[in-house]
């Protein structure tokens, strides 16, 4: 039995080079740097659904080639992650619109609804009564 260094020989492929150009980002303590930090976030969450699209086309070409429900199961996960992250860019705007004071805050909304069971009669009596009260006051 022949002995392989690596699974690339064990397998005869070529080795395929992984591009690991990840940047690193020095991050100030002051609070100053939102602007900043949200363009990264917005970035991120650009780049992870690109991939990840990418990765559920490869999946959708696995599940439809094999025909297997488990391959199926996993793309229509795949799918839902990524729809999860464009729900968090989209919440992501939400927050910076709301830091940015963009939204305006809502006061109180409580509505008290008044309603008076009587005649008509009963009505302009009680409506001439507190005319009578406010005059006096």
């Amino acid at each position: 039995m022949p002995t392989y260094d690596n699974l690339d020989d064990a397998f005869n492929i070529i080795p395929k080079d992984f591009d690991d150009s990840t940047e690193i980002v020095e991050v100030d303590s002051d609070l100053d740097h939102i602007e900043s930090d949200y363009q990264y976030s917005r970035n991120q969450l650009y780049k992870l659904i690109q991939k990840g699209q990418k990765a559920i086309d490869g999946i959708i070409d696995v599940a439809s080639s094999s025909d297997h429900p488990r391959a199926y199961e996993v793309a229509f996960q795949g799918m839902k992650h990524v729809s999860d992250m464009t729900d968090k860019l989209i919440d992501l705007q939400k927050k910076m619109k709301t830091i940015e004071g963009d939204v305006p805050q809502k006061g109180p909304s409580t509505i008290n609804n008044t309603m008076f069971v009587g005649s008509t009669a009963e009505l302009q009596k009680f409506l001439k009564q507190s005319k009578i009260n406010n005059i006096e006051e």
